[in-house]
């Protein structure tokens, strides 16, 4: 089967497409003066712009993995996340306290979708 691999960086790709089903790579927005619930809702931005671009969109989301730097910001990132997920298409979902690649970045999403 083919896979297909788009916006590569010579480290990743942005997005991997292989038997139906978009991968993307983790999605951050670490500016310094964003907080927990300003840095969820642009990655969800993000998410949503890469999906549609190859050939899927949030209700096709079939799984996501949620990075927090500290689980302390559970509750507000999960206030911005419940008004984007829609009701009947929630994803299966994991979230965990990591340590993030830059000290700014407060969150990270990682999504797997089906295409359209």
């Amino acid at each position: 089967m083919e896979i297909k691999r788009f916006e590569g960086t010579g480290r990743m790709s942005r997005a991997v497409v292989h038997n139906q089903t978009v991968y993307l790579c983790g999605q951050t927005h670490g500016e310094k003066d964003a907080d927990v619930k300003e840095q969820t809702k642009v990655c969800l931005e993000k998410v949503e712009a890469l999906l549609e671009k190859y050939g899927s969109d949030k209700r096709h989301i079939l799984s996501t993995t949620i990075y927090l730097k500290d689980i302390a910001l559970f509750q507000d990132m999960n206030s911005v996340w419940d008004a984007w997920v829609e009701d009947g298409f929630e994803p299966a979902r994991a979230c965990v306290e990591a340590k993030m690649a830059r000290e700014d970045i407060l969150v990270e999403l990682s999504v797997i979708a089906a295409v359209k």
